[in-house]
């Protein structure tokens, strides 16, 4: 009996419509946890800046909710969003991603040196305006190193998702398990990778458009 090879090229065509469709639905349910948690982290994170009190509480939560298994929520929430829908991802994934981000806004804010602050007050800035215009514009490089790793994060996360239903590429690794077939489970892989690394490219190409002063600086 011939040994079951470790790429089967004409499964990858039969299946390639199939394998599209998994990829978009994995975009889909990545993408939109960081976007969520984005638009939360940086009122939160502003808030926290604000007033220090604040942040420990809502850290310390945000991290027992970060270290809960992420089956675990899934499945405790197919009862509320449904088997097949892709809120069970989408939820949980927005939680952690915001124990990364809610961290990264409130470190990029503070790292804004006191002096910039004090000059932008001596130049007339109110404070919506200086937050704008200077504090958040010298903040992005860390809150980006945040969205980062909560966009990497949450593409590895939501293969789990395919245990309870909705898993994208997650449906290639199960397929292949079960039937004891590699080439489902090496396309996956080799996908979920690839999806990370374009995801992190297209950040840190997104960073060097925000901070065009930063390819200046390096110039000189």
């Amino acid at each position: 009996m011939d040994e079951e090879p470790l790429i089967r090229w004409d499964w990858i065509g039969r299946n390639w419509p199939n394998i599209q469709s998994l990829l978009a639905d994995h975009v889909v349910m990545a993408v939109l946890p960081v976007v969520f948690a984005l638009l939360i982290a940086l009122p939160l994170g502003l808030a926290s800046v604000r007033w220090r009190w604040l942040y420990q509480p809502t850290v310390g939560v945000m991290n027992v909710v970060y270290s809960l298994p992420s089956l675990a929520v899934f499945i405790v929430l197919i009862p509320v969003t449904g088997l097949a829908e892709r809120a069970t991802v989408i939820v949980p994934l927005t939680f952690y991603a915001l124990a990364v981000l809610i961290p990264a806004v409130v470190d990029g804010v503070a790292s804004v040196p006191a002096h910039v602050r004090q000059s932008a007050v001596a130049m007339g800035f109110r404070p919506l305006r200086r937050l704008v215009s200077v504090e958040l514009p010298i903040a992005v490089p860390v809150v980006l190193a945040g969205v980062r790793v909560a966009t990497v994060s949450s593409i590895s996360l939501v293969s789990v998702g395919a245990l309870v239903g909705r898993g994208g590429l997650g449906y290639l690794f199960i397929d292949g398990w079960q039937r004891q077939f590699p080439t489902p489970i090496v396309v996956g892989i080799v996908l979920v990778v690839l999806l990370a690394v374009a995801a992190d490219g297209l950040l840190v190409a997104a960073q060097r458009v925000l901070t065009p002063w930063s390819r200046a600086r390096r110039a000189a």
